[in-house]
């Protein structure tokens, strides 16, 4: 075969191989050649090889679109979860409650805090009620949860109290000698509310 005939193949050859490395997987092998032409086999694989590879890249980018689905999707059942465990209510006007069911772990508290904060600025509202009644146990660490939450909550310039303590809770926590000074408790819900209108009230008279 004459030499220069060779060269200008291998020419086309590494022009097609350079193309479909930078991403032109359409690129092939056409000529034409005669089944006993050396380089119809070489081609042939080339193009084969090119088939295959165009195949699992192809493969390999449907994998990963449904890959990005899946974590879109579990991502948004992350917020949604998270939404519902930290559910804040605007139960009066300018009066939010946020009802804690479960336990109480440093995690979950900032989550917490974090969402009442941004639903006070929000909505400009002078009052939060934190509802323990879905709480079964209450030690110190949770009860310094809630201390922190009030705090950050007067920073903002509002009132922050506590309701729902059960009579058991409250038993436990005399006998811890765990101190709630620093923040008001009501019974329940509809006591905190009733003190918040009867307050509201009386600054109008």
């Amino acid at each position: 075969m004459d030499e220069t005939l060779v060269r200008e193949r291998i020419a086309d050859i590494l022009m097609v191989l350079s193309s479909i490395s930078a991403g032109a997987h359409a690129e092939r092998m056409t000529s034409e050649l005669d089944a006993d032409d050396p380089f119809a086999v070489l081609y042939e694989g080339i193009n084969e090889m090119v088939e295959t590879m165009v195949d699992g890249q192809q493969r390999l980018e449907s994998y990963q679109r449904e890959l990005e689905l899946r974590l879109l999707t579990i991502e948004q059942q992350r917020s949604a979860i998270k939404e519902l465990s930290t559910p804040v209510i605007e139960v009066w006007d300018r009066v939010l409650c946020l009802p804690v069911v479960g336990v109480l772990d440093t995690a979950r508290s900032a989550e917490m805090t974090e969402a009442l904060l941004r639903a006070i600025t929000e909505r400009k509202c002078r009052w939060a009620i934190i509802d323990v009644t879905g709480i079964e146990v209450m030690d110190s660490g949770t009860t310094a949860h809630f201390l922190r939450m009030a705090g950050a909550v007067r920073l903002l310039g509002a009132e922050c109290v506590l309701a729902g303590i059960s009579p058991n809770i409250a038993q436990t926590m005399v006998h811890m000698g765990v101190d709630l000074a620093e923040i008001v408790s009501f019974r329940s819900l509809r006591d905190a509310l009733q003190h918040y209108v009867t307050t509201r009230l009386s600054e109008r008279a």
